[in-house]
């Protein structure tokens, strides 16, 4: 992510040795991938950067200059590639035993029906006749997995089918789909089940289907409701589609749903993001993502700047596009649940994308997930020959993992306080004095400096025992998270665990 979030489809997170359009591997993206999408514990760093390095600029408006230039999707995390004689057998030692922590699954559906300008997460075209037997597979893959003692541990909070382009799936398709998940996935008794796709050839009776097998959450790719913002980035519906089948979902009243608004889009002005956030309001969605577009090497919208035919907004103008959105969002009276999530009514959980940026595991299914499991990241094979061959079979899918660092507990307590907003240092804290009982100086004491300097600039205000970020502080929250990370890495007991 960038700034207050870039666009990583729900299923993002960070790469692996081959990288994943889901949770770990990617995730995300999503959501981003989607999805996203797991940080784990602060950087490795040869030497010691000097504290000033961490620090803000301060003077100016913080929403143009706090930080320079942009940052990766997400802040580099410390993680150890698995060498690939320990692949195998470590993948079956994961699978043979019943998982301890929180978890949440990601299903993977790697076809899309046209390759978005913006999107670095295009895999395969999408073929109606190869709808159905990818089904098969991935149902094949969770019903193997339900035989392994893997299966038995914490419930599911949440599952996100993410793509791709899951809604290209015929209904019946996607209703079995869910049923299988219902059938052989451990569910918690209020597990979000999300699914995540495009209004161009969805309709409501694609909807019911869902609906009716157990969906529970639809997040939509509007990106923006403007057709002359929209058409030139490749999406189809135009605005009066997007409009009429929103309102025909949120009549249903079956589930949550949610749109995903993109920042920072070519022609695009800070007004048109706000009027995009009265227009999510307008409707009754349930809530709404705002995430800032991220240049992607390799995709067309890059070829098409770096040809001078699209301009972007620069760096130091993104946080007025966040501000816009950020403030009609509260004017039509809607909360955020974390820097990037918006809640329009209380059915509005956004439970997935929170638990996979702040340290749950997620168990990937489906030919390009990514997954993390009991302390490693991987990716499911991308082959979808040799998915299709194998994906019941019980067999390792993955060629690549990695494993995370030590101190990852702490990293994602501090993520967790940051996505949301609020950073809470006593569970960070007690992160800490878990792994370091008798610590040389406490986490508090050794961050002060850091949140005192970045209060002094604007970006967080003291609030009882807790951090709360102001806007510009949620507009630079990854920014602020990769910092605060990397300077927990100079921490003497944070550099022993490593």
């Amino acid at each position: 992510m960038t700034q207050a979030g870039v666009h990583p489809r729900a299923s993002q997170a960070p790469a692996t040795p081959e990288r994943a359009p889901g949770p770990a591997g990617p995730p995300a993206g999503h959501s981003g991938g989607h999805p996203g999408r797991h940080p784990a514990g602060p950087p490795a760093a040869a030497e010691a950067p000097p504290l000033e390095s961490f620090f803000a600029r301060t003077g100016g408006d913080p929403l143009a200059t706090a930080f320079p230039g942009r940052r990766p999707v997400h802040p580099a995390s410390a993680m150890d590639t698995v060498p690939e004689d320990e692949i195998v057998p470590l993948w079956h030692r994961l699978y043979a035993s019943g998982r301890t922590r929180r978890a949440v699954a990601y299903v993977h559906v790697p076809f899309c029906e046209n390759h978005c300008l913006f999107c670095g997460f295009y895999q395969n075209p999408w073929r109606a006749e190869a709808g159905a037997p990818y089904v098969d597979a991935v149902i094949a893959q969770m019903a193997a997995f339900a035989r392994t003692p893997a299966h038995d541990g914490p419930p599911l909070q949440a599952v996100y089918l993410g793509g791709g382009t899951p809604t290209a799936l015929s209904g019946p398709d996607i209703a079995r789909l869910v049923r299988a998940i219902h059938t052989h996935l451990p569910l918690a008794p209020d597990c979000e089940i999300t699914l995540e796709g495009r209004i161009h050839s969805f309709g409501l009776e694609k909807a019911r289907a869902a609906f009716d097998a157990g969906v529970t959450r639809m997040s939509f790719g509007v990106q923006s409701f403007s057709d002359a913002i929209r058409r030139p980035l490749g999406r189809k519906a135009p605005r009066r589609q997007l409009i009429a089948e929103l309102e025909g979902l949120v009549a249903l009243d079956r589930g949550a749903i949610v749109a995903d608004l993109i920042y920072g889009l070519p022609d695009q002005t800070p007004e048109d993001v706000a009027a995009d956030v009265r227009l999510c309001a307008a409707l009754g969605l349930d809530g709404f993502d705002l995430y800032s577009l991220n240049v992607i090497p390799g995709t067309p919208l890059l070829s098409a700047i770096e040809k001078g035919k699209k301009r972007v907004a620069a760096p130091e103008e993104l946080g007025r596009y966040f501000a816009a959105g950020e403030a009609a969002a509260e004017a039509e009276g809607m909360v955020s649940i974390s820097t990037t999530h918006w809640q329009g009514s209380l059915r509005e959980r956004n439970v997935y994308n929170l638990a996979v940026k702040t340290g749950a595991d997620c168990l990937p299914f489906g030919a390009g997930a990514g997954g993390f499991l009991g302390g490693c990241n991987y990716r499911i094979t991308t082959d979808l020959d040799d998915y299709a061959a194998r994906s019941g079979s019980g067999d390792c899918l993955t060629r690549g993992m990695m494993r995370q660092g030590a101190g990852s507990a702490v990293g994602h307590a501090i993520r967790y306080g940051m996505e949301r907003g609020l950073l809470d240092l006593s569970r960070a804290e007690a992160a800490f004095t878990a792994l370091c009982p008798a610590p040389r100086t406490a986490l508090a004491a050794h961050l002060a400096p850091l949140l005192a300097q970045w209060q002094e600039a604007g970006l967080l205000a003291p609030e009882h025992r807790f951090h709360r970020l102001t806007r510009p502080g949620r507009f630079w929250q990854v920014a602020m998270t990769g910092r605060l990370l990397g300077w927990l890495a100079q921490h003497p007991d944070m550099k022993e665990l490593r």
